[in-house]
């Protein structure tokens, strides 16, 4: 089994959309085997969006991810990591297709609802910092 990092973003908590997206990873016959609430500060911001912290729109990034609550997730199944990115769709929400969570409940680039590892390796590096040794 393999195993991957979901967060749904602040502005999937705040529109009540958490149990939707719990929903279609359930159906899509994934198993989620930890979850819990959290609040991000810009240490943890930082050492996630690594990759970002030298872009212009990154003080943006730390505000949206700041601005509440995140439900963090470690998703199990065959082929989840990309199984996942399937199903949560294009970053950018204007490229995600209908029937993706993206596609279908995102309105913005920046605020597009879920963050879900890119690879195998990445899964474990983020499984890692949001919930320890597990």
């Amino acid at each position: 089994m393999e195993r991957t990092y979901i967060m749904l973003k602040p502005d999937a908590v705040k529109r009540h959309l958490m149990g939707e997206v719990i929903s279609r990873i359930e159906r899509k016959g994934f198993n989620i085997i930890n979850m819990k609430m959290i609040t991000l500060n810009e240490a943890v911001l930082k050492e996630h969006y690594a990759h970002l912290v030298e872009k212009p729109f990154f003080p943006e990034i730390v505000e949206y991810m700041v601005s509440g609550p995140v439900l963090a997730m470690i998703v199990e199944g065959n082929d989840v990591v990309k199984g996942m990115r399937f199903l949560m769709g294009a970053t950018n929400w204007l490229e995600a297709n209908p029937g993706t969570i993206r596609g279908d409940y995102a309105n913005s680039t920046t605020e597009n609802l879920i963050h879900g590892s890119d690879s195998v390796e990445n899964a474990e590096i983020e499984i890692k910092r949001f919930f320890g040794n597990i």
